[in-house]
């Protein structure tokens, strides 16, 4: 285990933020002696940092899991502990001649942020592949196992960012994979992502910072009358429009706020371009939605957590 006080919080958007204890565990009976350590203390579980944005310092106790293992319990399960990161894993499965997962290539964060955030990319979503979750409640400090569809997974959402939120920690997730080459889809969404998205660790960014918003039929109808070419996807959530269509359309790619940018690549990115504060981010994400507001009555929303 380690410990820090006054320490730098790791985050994908470089912002300075600071935690009054930055602990790594790496362990189950760590974790354990972690929380029952520090009862009644604020705490914050992270992974890469790489869907948070920090507003201010933290006070109280970062967590981060140093676990970061794999193993197959069969020939079509393969369980990998939360702190592993999620690409390095499908790497790893794509090398070994499996597929089921490698659309989420290159996808920031580690395999517990992929239950919590329920990623997605390219048409598949983490629910579609994961079978079940393995946590710690906070509380009793006993394990618990969720399946799939008591996760309950929606967009880019589950149980463990409302009811569940705070009071289970995602310790290892089961993803279902079979026998398969990936290695030419792998390369093609990798090939994609660096095309037009900011790599992790030199621009600072969340990766895709608003969601997709979704519109009754009706008034996606209306907005095709008036913009024959708009992209939509109708599905059971009603309409999905992409919010980064929307976006540029509202006139915001490369455009800047502070040192916060549009990402002149794709308008669905905010990154740090120039020693960002946390709050440059905050008024240029407000000034996009306003627009995208304004202009299509349509309100999106970040898919970044500010804390």
């Amino acid at each position: 285990m380690k410990k820090c006080e006054n320490a730098k919080i790791p985050n994908t958007f470089g912002i300075d933020a600071k935690a009054k204890l930055f602990i790594e565990y790496y362990s189950l009976d760590e974790l354990r002696q972690v929380l029952k350590e520090y009862k009644g203390e604020r705490i914050l579980h992270i992974g890469q940092g790489s869907n948070l944005l920090f507003t201010t310092d933290f006070n109280g106790v970062i967590l981060h899991s140093g676990m970061a293992r794999a193993k197959f319990l069969d020939d079509e399960t393969v369980e990998a502990q939360n702190g592993l990161r999620l690409d390095d894993m499908i790497a790893q499965l794509t090398d070994m001649g499996y597929c089921g997962l490698e659309k989420l290539s290159l996808i920031p964060g580690e395999v517990g942020a992929s239950a919590v955030q329920n990623v997605g990319a390219y048409g598949v979503e983490a629910k579609d592949v994961i079978e079940r979750v393995y946590t710690i409640d906070v509380e009793t400090l006993e394990e618990r196992v969720f399946s799939n569809a008591e996760c309950k997974f929606g967009y880019r959402d589950s149980a463990f960012k409302h009811e569940l939120k705070g009071k289970y920690i995602v310790t290892s997730v089961v993803y279902k994979v079979k026998p398969g080459d990936a290695t030419k889809t792998r390369e093609e969404i990798i090939a994609t992502r660096n095309g037009k998205l900011p790599k992790v660790g030199e621009v600072g960014s969340a990766g895709s910072f608003f969601m997709n918003p979704f519109v009754p039929k009706e008034q996606a109808n209306a907005l095709l009358a008036q913009y024959p070419d708009m992209p939509h996807f109708p599905s059971p959530q009603g309409v999905k429009i992409p919010a980064a269509w929307l976006i540029e359309q509202c006139g915001w790619k490369g455009k800047t706020l502070g040192g916060a940018q549009v990402w002149p690549k794709q308008p669905l990115v905010i990154v740090n371009t120039n020693n960002a504060s946390a709050q440059d981010i905050i008024d240029l994400a407000a000034a996009v939605s306003k627009s995208v507001q304004e202009k299509f009555g349509i309100d999106i929303h970040p898919e970044v957590n500010y804390i």
